[in-house]
């Protein structure tokens, strides 16, 4: 009877908004871009971004109904991304588990991972105004010895490089790790792992960082600390950013909330939703793909003095405990199969964490002159003012993935 042997997971995601030299991007080769825009990739990557979103949505309800009252964020196609390159690893049931709790059911296998490959390429992109970077990373005991198909496959399908580390010593694995994942993050999340379990041979890192200027950004000078309402009506000093411009915005007397988005340079934007006073659960209810949908169809190009908090927030979630309750057990599990891994060893995920940072203030690449220039028609303009509970996702525009999703209950991360 072989020993168990433990597996980790451990997701990183930053989403930060701020000022981006020209030397911070290299230019990345991205391989031929038949290959990368290929139609059968991006058919893939379309189907699979609906399941993403359906995950996504059923995810945070989760995490927000653990906390009601506390900031939620998270990158669900950071979360997804691992789990999708551990199915290659798992057979029968565990397999079945992760299908199911993932919405990947009915995906044909090689789909699934042609999907995740062609969003792994379109995520890896950089230019002067904008930094996106999804990395995966095996730290795998020598003893462990996995299957070559295994590592082929994870290389390929998802770009995932394959360290040699020595698990004996467990405080040094720990700090390496800790110190690859701050190095993918620019810093911003120095310390992810808190301990490793004795016994782990093997632990799977997925980093997802996005840097970005707004395409419009917003004048420091005019922003000044306001109220922000919590719930219970309590409230806490913020400084509240304003910018007047064109953007897309619109309410939905369906579920009484407001509708904002503001993009970014690039093909990414950040959607805001306001709900009124009380509708905050009705909204949360009712997020799934068909309302996203509807909030495009609804929102429409206009005039908008927007007020918008500048804050910071960090998100850390338990995996393990929060996938058990959407189905997924057996990989943490001693009878869980992972034997596509590693066919002569018992293997479990051992821990899956995940953190998030989300940062939004002002600036942008310094001496970039005239930005936030726009000649506006002259009409009475939409006043949006988030100094309220509100949900904020982060989705690229081409293929509609979700990047970020979070809920700022208290922008001073109180």
């Amino acid at each position: 009877m072989n020993p168990m042997l433990g597996l980790g997971l451990l997701l990183a995601g930053l989403l930060t908004v701020e000022g981006l030299l020209k030397s911070d991007f290299p230019p990345k080769y991205l391989g031929p871009a038949s290959q990368i825009q290929s139609w059968k990739g991006r058919r893939a990557a379309q189907e699979l971004t609906k399941r993403n979103t359906d995950f996504s949505c059923k995810l945070y309800r989760k995490l927000a109904s653990n906390s009601p009252n506390k900031n939620v964020f998270f990158s669900p196609l950071s979360i997804s991304t691992a789990f999708s390159m551990l199915s290659l690893g798992a057979q029968d049931s565990t397999l079945d588990e992760i299908k199911r709790g993932f919405n990947f059911r009915n995906m044909p296998e090689r789909e699934l991972h042609e999907g995740f490959h062609y969003l792994i390429h379109r995520m890896n992109q950089g230019s002067q105004d904008l930094e996106l970077d999804l990395k995966n990373t095996l730290f795998i005991d020598q003893k462990l010895q996995p299957q070559k198909q295994f590592l082929k496959d994870v290389k390929n399908l998802y770009n995932a490089d394959t360290v040699p580390t020595n698990f004996q010593n467990l405080r040094d694995t720990r700090k390496r790790i800790n110190n690859y994942v701050s190095q993918k993050t620019r810093g911003k999340i120095n310390n992810l792992i808190k301990n490793i379990t004795p016994g782990t041979v093997m632990l799977l890192t997925n980093c997802i960082f996005f840097r970005a200027r707004w395409q419009h950004e917003f004048d420091p000078k005019a922003t000044k600390e306001e109220d922000f309402i919590l719930d219970g009506n309590e409230r806490v000093k913020v400084p509240m950013m304003f910018r007047g411009g064109m953007y897309d915005a619109g309410y939905d007397n369906q579920l009484s909330c407001t509708i904002l988005e503001m993009p970014y340079q690039g093909t990414i934007a950040a959607t805001f939703i306001l709900p009124d006073e009380g509708k905050m659960k009705t909204v949360e209810e009712a997020l799934k793909m068909d309302t996203l949908d509807r909030w495009k169809k609804l929102i429409t190009r206009r005039v908008v003095d927007v007020s918008l908090p500048r804050f910071s927030i960090t998100g850390n979630y338990d995996l393990k405990r929060t996938l058990s309750h959407l189905g997924v057990t057996k990989i943490f599990e001693e009878h869980g199969d992972l034997t596509r891994i590693a066919p002569h060893r018992s293997l479990k995920v051992g821990e899956a964490v995940h953190e998030a940072v989300l940062k939004m203030d002002e600036k942008g690449t310094e001496g970039a002159a005239g930005s936030g220039a726009q000649t506006l028609p002259m009409e009475t303009p939409l006043s949006i003012k988030l100094n309220k509970p509100f949900l904020v996702l982060i989705r690229d525009s081409v293929v509609s993935t979700i990047l970020f999703l979070g809920k700022i209950v208290n922008p001073t991360g109180e």
